[in-house]
């Protein structure tokens, strides 16, 4: 029985055998949902239909009754806008949708009234390809090169869990990984760190399969594009193989299977297309790249494929029972052989099989933070990039499936994992990653370990989060936990100077929804922060870390740093009714903020300490505990960041004082900097006070 239904009868024009009539439908339905949208791409699935229905159909390891095994193949289309190709395999494939409740498959994960209703509201079929809204996506994908960023990231997530599980006779991770790219990916900066990267650690799970058509929504790719794609992959130690023509699936087949045996280096597999293929006028132009072909374009092309030219969403008579004999018949048959696998595996290794449970179910090791230290009050303290690597490391050594690393600059950001050895091509079970200096590409590989299962983290200096954020954005889009540890976190850096001290780069953090930002006052508040980071199931997390070193807090005179869980808290209040005014800091400034207070009461000024090292987590509070912190009655109120002013009225009002950074910084040793700004106790002093006469004024 077809899953589909026509406007006329399932009969074709002419006599086609089974492998056209099926690549065909992935054409037609694509075609047709972006018509019936009028929005999309057609193009690039009209195209690539051959490509994907070899994939799928005879190499792919992909059950599609149990879409999120663990050692299934993962498919990232990283040219996101032709996502129309992914649906229409989705659901020819017949991959089920996961019961999120109980765990199993329920209904098909992509039906044709979902086709149907392509880039409509709240659709399972979005205009690009989103993890989380559709069963069988494995990655957020759209800006282009981020989806071959996280295909690397799980190809080195496959190779790591392979050395942690696998054991003599038994295998549970041998997956591969195939991406699907265009000309758009290739030009992207991401995609070449992501590939150098891959090349160096002799990735060979990794293969990406560019879409040479040549042509990009300008126009023809040589307006901006001649270099050898092919050469630069040589370069960077990949296997690289050419298809003429991308139609031509038995040649597409011997490039797969070259890529199979060939498994000590990644591939890349240059397939040659015609975007907009079979349409008479739109047939390699950049006309079918981002706008619908128009109905008489699409009958045309229909003719060409000789497709009954009215029928639309047409799935014929025996496609659906093809693709169940073929990939559906593969993938269950290596599921039922990976899952008595597993079992043995139980049987014969049951403490490394409570940590393949931790991983399929994302918890954490009981007494994972039975090591995190505690600070003593230290009026000289430490930098809170040191208490981080402290709190990293005691949570490294009761979690075996945590990793990360850093682009090139652990030793200031401190986030090597002692004892932990580096990952190498001969060495992928070591847990400390050296990306090098790819910010860009670490990101998005961070996301890939991330999306197998791994718990993954990425360090740099804050001013460089820039160069992440697209995928520290998808981290959030997607809801998946990724971790980002930021050092250097303000002009309190010094002689560096303006190009590497941050400003505006907190605001833009904080501008990204879902992701929990933490900037911590001390060495206290930095073990609370990696205590919260490490228990978030849906939020990527920043934490921002200071270079310098800062006073640790007396908690026995100043409130506990658990309040840290709550995103801001009463670190000191006035010892009786209400406070005449409110001292609001985050990170280094807090330790300015305290002396300010101090200095307040010692001349009789009722004030409080407010820590807010994170304006997320204080808004998920109810608003009762908002209020207990923040009364509203109290209007006169300061805040000091060495960062943008921009949004610290939510806080302090519009009329409140902003102690911040207005313009870049200035190379100078810190305390220079800190005072030419006005990071200082006087400064903080005499803010207050103006805010409470302002205060008094206008009660007047």
């Amino acid at each position: 029985m077809s899953r589909g239904t026509a406007t006329k009868p399932q009969v074709l024009q002419r006599e086609l055998n089974i492998d056209d009539v099926c690549i065909n439908t992935i054409r037609t339905l694509s075609m047709d949902a972006v018509q019936k949208a009028n929005s999309g791409h057609p193009g690039t699935p009209m195209a690539l239909a051959p490509l994907v229905y070899t994939l799928w159909q005879r190499f792919l390891r992909f059950d599609p009754d149990n879409p999120y095994w663990p050692n299934r193949d993962r498919f990232v289309l990283s040219n996101g806008h032709a996502s129309m190709l992914l649906y229409s395999i989705l659901h020819l494939a017949g991959v089920r949708e996961r019961n999120a409740k109980e765990g199993r498959p329920n209904g098909l994960a992509v039906t044709l009234e979902d086709i149907k209703a392509f880039r409509q509201l709240d659709s399972k079929c979005p205009g690009h390809p989103e993890y989380g809204r559709t069963t069988g996506v494995e990655a957020t994908t759209g800006p282009l090169g981020q989806g071959c960023g996280m295909s690397v990231g799980m190809a080195l997530a496959g190779k790591w869990l392979a050395k942690k599980f696998n054991q003599p006779g038994l295998t549970l991770f041998d997956y591969n990984v195939f991406a699907v790219c265009g000309d758009g990916d290739m030009m992207e900066g991401v995609a070449s760190e992501a590939a150098s990267f891959a090349g160096h650690l002799m990735l060979g799970n990794l293969c990406w399969i560019y879409d040479n058509n040549r042509v990009t929504i300008e126009g023809h790719t040589d307006l901006a594009f001649s270099e050898n794609v092919g050469d630069r992959f040589l370069s960077y130690g990949w296997n690289v193989d050419h298809v003429g023509d991308v139609n031509d699936t038995e040649r597409l087949a011997e490039a797969l299977t070259k890529f199979r045996d060939t498994p000590d280096v990644p591939s890349l597999i240059i397939a040659d297309s015609h975007i907009g293929y079979g349409a008479p006028h739109k047939h390699d132009t950049s006309a079918a790249h981002g706008e619908p072909l128009g109905e008489e374009e699409v009958r045309l092309a229909k003719r060409s494929y000789g497709w009954p030219e009215d029928a639309m969403f047409l799935v014929p008579d025996g496609v659906t029972k093809h693709f169940e004999t073929g990939i559906g018949a593969g993938g269950k048959q290596a599921w039922q052989a990976w899952n008595k696998s597993l079992k043995d595996f139980r049987s014969k290794c049951p403490g490394l099989s409570a940590e393949f449970d931790l991983l399929e179910s994302k918890g954490l090791p009981q007494g994972w933070d039975a090591a995190l230290p505690s600070f003593p009050a230290d009026a000289k303290g430490l930098a809170t990039r040191a208490s981080g690597g402290k709190a990293l490391n005691a949570i490294a050594a009761h979690d075996p499936l945590f990793i990360g690393g850093a682009a090139d600059l652990a030793p200031s950001t401190k986030t090597n994992i002692d004892g932990g050895g580096d990952v190498e091509a001969n060495n992928y079970g070591a847990r400390n990653l050296h990306f090098g200096i790819r910010e860009h590409a670490m990101g998005a590989i961070v996301n890939g370990l991330v999306l197998s299962g791994v718990r993954a983290y990425g360090s740099t200096f804050l001013n460089f989060s820039d160069y992440m954020k697209a995928s520290i954005r998808l981290s959030a889009l997607m809801e998946i936990p990724a971790i980002y540890v930021f050092t250097h976190d303000s002009i309190g850096l010094g002689e560096d100077g303006p190009t590497h001290q941050p400003i505006e780069q907190l605001l833009a953090l904080r501008g990204i929804p879902g992701l929990i930002t933490l900037r911590p006052a001390d060495a206290n508040e930095t073990v609370e922060a990696w205590r919260v980071m490490m228990q978030l199931k849906k939020n990527p997390a920043c934490l921002a870390l200071s270079r310098q070193p800062l006073p640790t807090f007396d908690r026995k005179k100043f409130a506990p740093a658990t309040g840290v869980a709550r995103g801001a808290y009463v670190m000191a209040d006035a010892k009786q009714g209400t406070p005449a005014v409110i001292l609001i800091g985050t990170g280094s400034e807090v330790s300015i903020c305290a002396e300010a207070f101090e200095e307040l009461k010692r001349k009789g000024v009722a004030a409080r300490l407010v820590s807010m090292p994170s304006w997320e987590l204080f808004e998920e509070q109810d608003a009762e505990y908002r209020e207990s912190v923040l009364p509203r009655g109290v209007k006169a109120r300061v805040s000091v960041e060495a960062g943008s002013v921009i949004g610290w009225d939510r806080y302090v009002g519009v009329d409140g004082a902003r102690i911040g950074m207005r313009t870049f910084g200035a190379s100078a040793p810190i305390k220079d900097v800190m005072r030419k700004f006005g990071f200082t106790v006087e400064a903080v002093v005499a803010a207050a006070k103006h805010q409470m006469a302002l205060m008094e004024g206008s009660a007047k």
